[in-house]
């Protein structure tokens, strides 16, 4: 065998101990980040965390990495009063700072989107203003319910951290039914709280499957001790 040949079969069995030890190493560091998400409080359940970095030894030693992905199908919000679960919930970090020797991180920028079904929406919504009221997708913007028998499409939107659902109009003969109907057709909103530091809502959007909440991270926002 050639001392060329040699030569290129030992680098490669080199590189592929380095890959594998990066592999290891960056699944260590998942594994530390997303109990750092736990212990420091800022999520409730501990979720799956994905370093897109490589090599990831190499971002480690330079003390930061250009992505980390936070998922988890556990986290919850509440109105003060109902609390529900967040399904699909994702995190995406950049520009991540380790700091405290290791044991927590700086964001510099971040956002995070997950969806509410139209169930949990509605515990939200007959908490805000008082009365049973069945929310379910009606379209691009909108929602509907059953009031009195008549089915009744309004507008759902966010404002600042507040979820607001209002623009039911009885239309037609159901319009007779209004006076009947009382509360049940007032505008209703209500704030989402417990949500993890640093992250605010900026957009509710119905869809199909139930309201999609996006999310923004704010600037240097710290998980971990």
């Amino acid at each position: 065998m050639h001392g060329s040949v040699k030569l290129l079969i030992g680098l490669g069995v080199v590189g592929g101990l380095l890959v594998g030890a990066d592999r290891i190493a960056v699944g260590v560091a998942e594994d530390q980040a997303a109990d750092a998400a736990v212990s420091s409080g800022w999520m409730t359940s501990r979720p799956d965390v994905e370093i897109d970095d490589f090599p990831f030894l190499t971002s480690a030693l330079s003390g930061e990495l250009d992505k980390v992905v936070m998922s988890s199908d556990g986290m919850t919000v509440t109105d003060g009063k109902e609390t529900v679960t967040v399904h699909s919930f994702k995190a995406n970090m950049s520009d991540v700072k380790f700091t405290d020797s290791y044991r927590g991180v700086t964001v510099g920028r971040g956002d995070g989107q997950g969806v509410i079904s139209y169930q949990d929406l509605s515990k939200f919504v007959a908490g805000a203003a008082g009365g049973q009221i069945t929310l379910e997708y009606a379209g691009p913007g909108k929602v509907k319910t059953s009031v009195l028998g008549a089915t009744v499409e309004g507008k759902l939107r966010s404002e600042g951290n507040e979820v607001v659902v209002d623009g039911f109009e009885l239309g037609g003969l159901a319009a007779k039914l209004k006076p009947v109907a009382g509360d049940l057709l007032k505008p209703r909103r209500f704030a989402l709280t417990g949500l993890p530091a640093g992250l605010s809502l900026s957009e509710a959007t119905p869809e199909p499957d139930g309201v999609r909440l996006r999310f923004t991270l704010a600037p240097g926002t710290t998980l971990g001790h």
